[in-house]
Order: C-alpha cells, then structure tokens, then sequence
C-alpha cells in the first residue's frame, strides 16, 4: 500500500489527515456490509418464495384420472392408456374401455393392455404409435427384443371368461375373433407438455406433443441414473419421469 506525504504539512498534520481519511472508509466498509447482508436476505427470501410456488403448483395442479397408468397423446390427438401391471391391466379393460376404442396387446407374457380413446376413429398413425408403446412397454424390452408384433382387436374381443377347465389370472384376458397385427421397433420417446406434465410413449407422438423431448433406447443403466439426466435435458418432476421409463435396462439415444 502506497502512502503520498504532504511536506508542507507536520507529521501529525499528516497523520490526523489520514486518521479521518481511515474514519470514513470505516463508515462506508460498514455501509457495504451491511447493504451486502440486506441483499443477501431478500435473495434468499425470493429463493424461499420461488421454492414454496413449485411446491404450491405441484400440490394445487389435479392429476387427471388416466395419469394413474401409462399414458400419451398420440400424433392425431388420440388419448391412449397402458397397464403398468397386472393390477393396471385389468382395471383399463374393466373400467376404462368402451365400445368405440381399440384394445393392444402382444403375444408374449408380462404385455401391457393398451387402449386408444375413441381409437375406432384413429388413423392410421394412432395404430402405430400405440403398437410401439406397446411393444416397448412389454416384457420385449427387458428381453433385448429389437421389434415385436403388436396385435389389436375391438373391445368386445377382450373377456374375462376363460375357456372350459381353463384359469385366467389377474390381468389377463382371452381374445376371441380376428385380431389385427402390427409391427414395432422398441423405443419412446419422454418430452414435457405446454403444461409442464412428463409424457412418455411413442416417439412420433412425443414430437409432436413435447416442445423439448429425448429418445430412449434399451441399455444396461439404472431407470433412476437415467431418470436424472432426462431432468437435466427437458425439466420436469424425477418421480413422473420414472414413472414413464420401461422396465429394465435404458439409455438415452445419442
């Protein structure tokens, strides 16, 4: 530090100079400070402030009723729900199909039941997408399966009465009559809605959907490692994001 001396001045003429020089310093380093902690209190109000409206929002917003299962819009507005389980399963053919949808399955065991709302008027597209989140919901994708066949029928196909000295456990269904088959590559996409909801289903339907979206390829990492990084890339809540991983093995397509 660089101290200038006034010579026509005494020592303590100098030096009674520089005290009072020092004295107000004092006064504005304890302005600062104390303007600096002010700051840093209404910054961390905000902060608090900004955090309790997340959770408000998170808490105020109704789920709809089809968030329960695995859900998705399909490219043509379609509303299109699958079982998570066998529980799931058969509560969407119980309960939420009607005359006029479209019910998918596959052939293999540990399939989810899929259903396109009012999908007898579905295109083309609708049908495809929903055959893909089909496939890449079933047990295919832990089984490393590139592609599978996707069958649909009407819902009158779909019942609960098995055949003679024949047991159908929970989740399961026979199906009578002519079924229509599709084929499938195994991969969803995951996006966010205007909304801010986390959609997961077929690719084509997430792009379309979801303003920023990843894809999802299977793969040997964990649903919650992967999870993390789709949160890092699109936004969204962790837990609804899982939620949308199939099971087993995934990856973010590059």
């Amino acid at each position: 530090m660089r101290i200038s001396l006034y010579l026509e001045k005494s020592i303590e003429e100098n030096a009674s100079l520089y005290y009072e020089k020092a004295k107000k310093l004092k006064k504005k380093l304890v302005g600062a400070k104390e303007a600096l902690e002010k700051s840093l209190k209404k910054l961390k109000e905000l902060e608090k402030k900004k955090i309790e409206l997340k959770e408000k929002k998170k808490v105020e917003r109704k789920k709809e009723w089809y968030e329960k299962f695995r859900w998705f819009y399909s490219s043509e507005g379609f509303l299109c729900i699958g079982g998570r389980d066998a529980t799931s399963n058969e509560i969407i053919v119980k309960k939420h199909t009607e005359k006029n949808d479209l019910v998918f399955h596959t052939d293999i065991a540990g399939s989810p039941f899929f259903v396109i709302k009012n999908g007898q008027k579905a295109g083309e597209k609708t049908l495809q997408e929903v055959a893909q989140a089909t496939a890449s919901y079933s047990k295919g994708w832990k089984l490393g399966l590139g592609s599978l066949d996707v069958f649909y029928v009407k819902p009158d196909q779909v019942s609960k009465k098995a055949k003679s000295r024949e047991y159908l456990a929970k989740g399961a269904f026979m199906i009578y009559g002519k079924t229509n088959y599709l084929h499938a590559n195994l991969e969803i996409g995951i996006g966010i809605l205007k909304d801010g909801r986390v959609m997961g289903g077929a690719v084509d339907a997430v792009k379309k959907n979801c303003e920023k979206f990843v894809l999802i390829k299977q793969g040997k990492e964990k649903t919650s490692a992967v999870a993390k990084k789709i949160q890092k890339i699109i936004g969204g809540d962790l837990d609804e994001i899982i939620r949308t991983l199939p099971s087993g093995g995934c990856a973010i397509k590059k």
